[in-house]
C-alpha cells in the first residue's frame, strides 16, 4: 500500500528526521490486551478474562506482568530487550507462537535509545519507551521489500547528519516499522498525530542501525529489517516487547 504525504509535511519530516528525532517538532523519537490494538497508541492492555486462546505463558525472559500485556489473539512478537536500565545494547528476537508454544527466531543484535529505558517517556530524554505496543505500520526510503504490512515508500524517511559518535545516519529509515506509542496505528509512520501530546514524544520506530545510540527507537541492520518486515504479518497481530532485561522480568 502506497501512501501519499504533502509537499510541506516532507519537507518538514526530512528536517525532523537528522536525529531521528528528540525536539518538540521532531516526529521519530530514535526518540510508548484484550485485543484489538489498544486506542492511539497506548501500551497493550492485559487480557481480562483468561480462555483457551490465551497467549501462552512461554517466552523467555518475560515475567508474568509483561506476558499478561500481550494480547491473547497475538501470533508474533518482537522481543527486544535492553542490556541494561542505562544500557544503549540489547538484542531482538522475533517469537512465532505455534499451538500452545512460543517458537523463538534468531538473536540479533540492536541499538536502542542512548540513555537506555524508562516507564514514562517524555520527548527529548533519550530513553525508549518500555511496554508491550502494536506494530501496524511500516515505510521508509527504499522501495517496499516485500513488506506484508501497509508500506509508505517516500523521501520524507531521508535521514541526514550524524549521531552520537559521529556516525552517519545515512540510510537509517531506508527501512522502518514503526512501534505505536503515541501514535495514530493505520498511518504512515510519517503521521504527526500525538495523542498523548507532544511532551510525551513519538516516532518511535524499528530501523536501520547507523553503528550507534538512538534518540528513542529500536535499530537493527538492513538485512534483519528486511526479514523482519518480510515476516511480520497483520493476520498474526504483532507486537514489539521492549525493555530493559530487568523490567520485562516483572
Amino acid at each position: 500500500m502506497i501512501r501519499r504525504t504533502s509537499p510541506a509535511a516532507l519537507l518538514a519530516v526530512s528536517f525532523a528526521l537528522a536525529g531521528c528525532g528528540s525536539g518538540a517538532a521532531v516526529l521519530p523519537g530514535d526518540a510508548a490486551g484484550t485485543a484489538p490494538a489498544p486506542a492511539h497508541g497506548q501500551p497493550a492492555a492485559p487480557s481480562a478474562t483468561p480462555s483457551a486462546t490465551e497467549a501462552p505463558r512461554g517466552i523467555p525472559g518475560l515475567g508474568p506482568a509483561t506476558l499478561a500485556r500481550v494480547p491473547a489473539t497475538t501470533r508474533q512478537a518482537v522481543v527486544v530487550t535492553g542490556r541494561g536500565k542505562n544500557s544503549p545494547d540489547s538484542t531482538v528476537v522475533l517469537y512465532r507462537r505455534t499451538g500452545a508454544d512460543w517458537k523463538a527466531g534468531a538473536s540479533w543484535p540492536a541499538h536502542n535509545a542512548l540513555k537506555g529505558w524508562t516507564d514514562h517517556h517524555m520527548d527529548g530524554d533519550l530513553r525508549s519507551p518500555i511496554g508491550v505496543y502494536t506494530l501496524s505500520d511500516a515505510g521508509g526510503l527504499l522501495a517496499d521489500p516485500g513488506s506484508r504490512l501497509p508500506y509508505h515508500h517516500s523521501y520524507g524517511f531521508h535521514s541526514p547528519g550524524t549521531g552520537f559518535e559521529g556516525e552517519s545516519l545515512a540510510g537509517s529509515f531506508d527501512y522502518v516499522v514503526a512501534i505505536d506509542y503515541n501514535r495514530e496505528p493505520g498511518t504512515s509512520p510519517l503521521d504527526w498525530t500525538r495523542p498523548l501530546g507532544a511532551r510525551r514524544g513519538g516516532g518511535i520506530w524499528l530501523h536501520v542501525d547507523h553503528g550507534g545510540a538512538t534518540h528513542g527507537c529500536v535499530s537493527v541492520s538492513e538485512r534483519h529489517m528486511k526479514e523482519l518486515l518480510r515476516a511480520l504479518d497483520p493476520a498474526a497481530r504483532p507486537v514489539v516487547v521492549m525493555g530493559d532485561a530487568a523490567a520485562l522480568a516483572r
